[in-house]
């Protein structure tokens, strides 16, 4: 078995990640194609891809596209064996365009994304409670929404629903309603209009119940695990346990990666962009970003804005300066995300810390 020596050649992987198959591509310190080949998206495959790119040098480097998708699993195995992951954005259209694509020119485009210093993110760990915390609250989302969608049927169809059943339900609020028509008895020949309402009616309800139960559940699940992976943050004004797991979910598991708290702000999209033309100097509000951060911090400033005293006497004042209602809310969602970021940095707990003590 060959061994590397300290005078190997530095290399620089690239992956072009499938949901079947990975795309693997080396090369060397000065950008030269050394080797490309494809591999199983299994544990298998990773392993064996791993050892492949190393066969071919010291390994410097891998970049990998869709670090958070179908490369998360192979992300896991390189970063496990002490390999450094740089997450690549897919070659832009510009340079599809001139280069054209296929698997083994998106790889090779990854490792020199890498060694160019032009794609520096560190990808998510994807390993710890904050991982917990997203797959939880993705089956609480569509459940919400779900219920969401058959209360909207309910009331659509009570809309035109014989008289006799709109009055047995006029003036019920939601709970009492769902309760009725959940009781409701179409009896056995739906042939009927009437009856036939009854029984949509009632499926309906009976579903917005089910989601209701699940909904509590996963709310019960995601409180203890958000409260481990981030107590400080709970401790903020304003911040509930859906805001806090989905500043948690954008942070990852590792929120060090990003180097600032400035950089945390252009991921929630809080910081200003600058807009400055000759003689104008000024900055626009910024419209990228993780617009479900972006949506957290929003919710965070209005129930501050509500509810605590030194945020409505910010507001007044600097209403007397000039500033309009959105520039106002601007500069709150920036404090909060310089708030939100030094708890997440500060106290976040990780899994290892979460594990029992030998």
């Amino acid at each position: 078995m060959t061994s590397m020596t300290h005078n190997a050649p530095q290399i620089t992987g690239g992956v072009d990640t499938h949901g079947l198959t990975h795309h693997a591509a080396v090369i060397d310190s000065i950008g030269r194609h050394l080797a490309d080949q494809e591999f199983p998206a299994t544990i298998r495959g990773y392993r064996d891809l791993l050892d492949w790119t190393r066969s071919h040098g010291d390994l410097v480097a891998v970049g990998v596209e869709g670090t958070g998708a179908y490369g998360a699993e192979l992300t896991r195995v390189l970063t496990a064996a002490g390999v450094a992951v740089v997450d690549v954005d897919r070659p832009d259209r510009t340079t599809r365009r001139m280069k054209g694509k296929s698997d083994p020119i998106d790889a090779y485009a990854a490792a020199t994304a890498v060694l160019s210093g032009r794609a520096t993110g560190i990808p998510k760990n994807r390993d710890g409670a904050v991982e917990a915390v997203r797959v939880l609250r993705i089956a609480r989302r569509s459940a919400v929404k779900a219920r969401t969608q058959a209360m909207n049927q309910i009331r659509g169809l009570l809309v035109s629903a014989p008289a006799i059943l709109r009055e047995q339900t006029t003036g019920l609020d939601r709970a009492a309603l769902i309760r009725t028509l959940a009781r409701l008895r179409p009896g056995d020949d739906l042939s009927h209009p009437l009856a036939a309402t009854r029984a949509a009616l009632r499926r309906l309800a009976r579903r917005h119940q089910a989601l209701d139960t699940e909904i509590t559940e996963l709310d019960a699940e995601l409180g203890p695990l958000t409260r481990q992976a981030a107590p400080a943050l709970l401790e903020l004004f304003g911040v509930g346990p859906e805001t806090a797991g989905q500043l948690l979910t954008s942070a990852g598991d590792n929120p060090e990666r990003m180097r600032s708290e400035a950089a945390f702000a252009h991921l929630t999209g809080t910081a200003p962009i600058p807009a400055s033309s000759g003689r104008t100097h000024r900055h626009r509000l910024n419209r990228g970003g993780d617009r479900a951060a972006n949506n957290a911090l929003h919710t965070i400033v209005l129930v501050r804005m509500r509810h605590d005293e030194r945020t409505r006497a910010y507001v007044q004042r600097r209403t007397k300066e000039g500033l309009s209602k959105k520039e106002i809310m601007r500069c709150l969602k920036r404090f909060v995300a310089r708030e939100v970021y030094h708890a997440l940095t500060t106290t976040q707990v990780t899994q290892n810390d979460l594990a029992p003590a030998a």
